[in-house]
């Protein structure tokens, strides 16, 4: 039997198509999926946009009923209320959401001549803003609720309460509901508070604006407190946020604190003229000792060498013994005087920093010992052209110490040995000087007595001094910024020296 339905049908759609304007042969130009349906709800015609939405790209929906094409779901749930606009020739809007691609699709139903144009849009990104704006509300809320500090916020128009946090009831001493019930002024004593947010830019910028002023609690107590206000928008209203300190404890703490700092003025006051009085004392022992100690020391060193000279002859062996222990006591305590004068003198003796050629200032010092010492053969190594940046001065001081040092303890050895280095240090940006010698080692368990004043770790018999060598070479380092140790070994003993190498200048010394 003749089927009518299908010969009517390709013809109607054919005077559709010759009915619909020009423009229709653009459709596949438009980014959304447009699909044309004649008044019983067949599809017309549909672009390549509208077949990717509706899964059908390799297909013809043309005479297809539109539901037809659509997941049932979505078909049962709209088609209701689409073919109830439909007939009253209204648009329609609906969205639906694709659980296999998580694509939300808009479907906007408009009539048209012939039928009616729906309009199908991926609207996912909209979504996803709509649900990160969810989101951050929710977690905005939760920050409001939860923050320790008093918070509300009331409407700028009509001055409405519209919420607070858990610690702003807490810190009023009222439940949530009867804050809430309150007016703006309830909070402000003497009706300051209308006076208080007249000053405060309602509709200006949105930075928080600091008030202090006084607040009542629900039992009348009042408060010294500091207002943080900011306009905000809260669900759609426009609003201010209020944020609030109780400063009476900061006032009370900030009272304590000037008190204090008077108290350590007048301490750090009583400290300086402290330390005046000792550098003022300091500076006396230095002249003492480099004038009225010295004075006495050259004259009964120069009556025991007059003594020795004339009267030698007619002396016992033991007087003569007696002149020669004055005139060495004499010696060593001149040599005390002077490295007691040089350690106290030292922070006021530092100059520049600069790099500095370490073997020829080394060189120069051993020269210097051999004049003194013509007796000895004492062989000496350095890195030759190394440089180490440091005071020259002190750096000088501080080699003559270990290079004498070195040379003292030496003495006994025929095949005597001295070598200097510079190496690279564990810490970035510091140099460490080496001295090493063969000579009479020390027992490591007292290591930490080698830099400290007047601790000696040998007879005085055997290896004359005063202990003072090493606690120079310990204070240039620190003024400095460095550091000191020593090591013994079975052939003898090293000693080092690190010294930072930012060219910074030195502390300035106290005076």
């Amino acid at each position: 039997m003749l089927d009518l339905k299908k010969l009517v049908l390709p013809v109607k759609h054919a005077i559709t198509r010759a009915l619909l304007p020009p423009a229709w042969n653009v459709l596949d130009l438009a980014r959304d999926g447009i699909v044309l349906l004649d008044s019983a709800g067949q599809i017309v015609e549909i672009n390549a946009v509208a077949r990717r939405f509706l899964n059908a790209v390799g297909g013809d929906l043309s005479g297809h009923d539109f539901w037809s094409a659509l997941p049932p779901g979505v078909a049962k749930l709209h088609q209701p209320g689409t073919a109830q606009a439909m007939a009253l020739l209204e648009d329609h809007i609906f969205e639906t959401r694709s659980d296999v691609e998580c694509e939300w699709l808009e479907y906007c139903f408009r009539p048209h001549s012939v039928g009616y144009v729906v309009n199908l849009r991926d609207v996912t990104h909209k979504h996803n803003l709509h649900l990160s704006l969810t989101k951050s509300k929710h977690n905005n809320l939760l920050l409001f609720e939860k923050n320790p500090n008093a918070m509300w916020v009331f409407d700028t128009a009509s001055l409405r309460i519209l919420s607070v946090n858990q610690a702003a009831c807490d810190f009023y001493a009222m439940t949530r509901s009867s804050f809430l019930a309150l007016k703006l002024g309830a909070l402000f004593p003497d009706h300051s508070g209308a006076a208080l947010f007249a000053s405060v830019d309602m509709a200006g910028p949105s930075e928080l604006a600091l008030q202090i002023c006084k607040q009542v609690k629900s039992d009348g107590t009042l408060m010294l407190v500091e207002l943080a206000c900011g306009r905000i928008d809260w669900q759609d209203h426009p609003a201010m946020l209020v944020s609030v300190s109780d400063v009476a404890e900061r006032h009370i703490s900030d009272r304590t604190l000037r008190q204090e700092n008077t108290e350590l003025k007048l301490a750090l006051t009583s400290a300086n003229e402290a330390l005046k009085n000792a550098n003022r004392d300091v500076g006396a022992l230095t002249y003492a000792l480099s004038h009225d100690m010295q004075v006495p020391l050259h004259v009964v060193n120069g009556f025991a060498a007059i003594l020795a000279k004339k009267y030698g002859d007619l002396l016992d062996p033991s007087g003569r013994h007696y002149i020669n222990r004055i005139q060495d006591s004499t010696r060593l305590m001149a040599e005390l005087v002077d490295d007691l004068r040089r350690l106290v003198q030292l922070p006021q003796r530092s100059g520049p920093l600069e790099k500095l050629d370490v073997s020829a200032l080394c060189a120069a010092i051993i020269d210097d010992l051999r004049f003194r010492d013509p007796g000895r053969t004492v062989t000496f190594e350095a890195n030759a052209g190394s440089s180490i940046a440091a005071d020259k001065t002190l750096l000088v001081i501080a080699l003559s110490c270990l290079l004498d040092n070195a040379w003292k303890f030496t003495s006994k050895k025929d095949d005597a040995w001295i070598k200097v280095a510079v190496l690279a240090g564990d810490k970035p940006g510091e140099l460490v000087l080496q001295v090493s010698d063969n000579g009479e080692g020390f027992d490591m368990a007292y290591s930490d007595k080698l830099f400290a004043p007047f601790q000696r770790l040998h007879s005085a018999a055997d290896y004359p001094g005063n202990g003072l060598g090493l606690v120079t070479v310990k204070r240039v380092a620190e003024r400095h910024g460095g550091r000191v140790w020593a090591e013994s070994t079975p052939t003898g003993a090293s000693f080092y020296m690190a010294l930072p190498q930012s060219l910074a200048p030195l502390a300035t010394p106290l005076h």
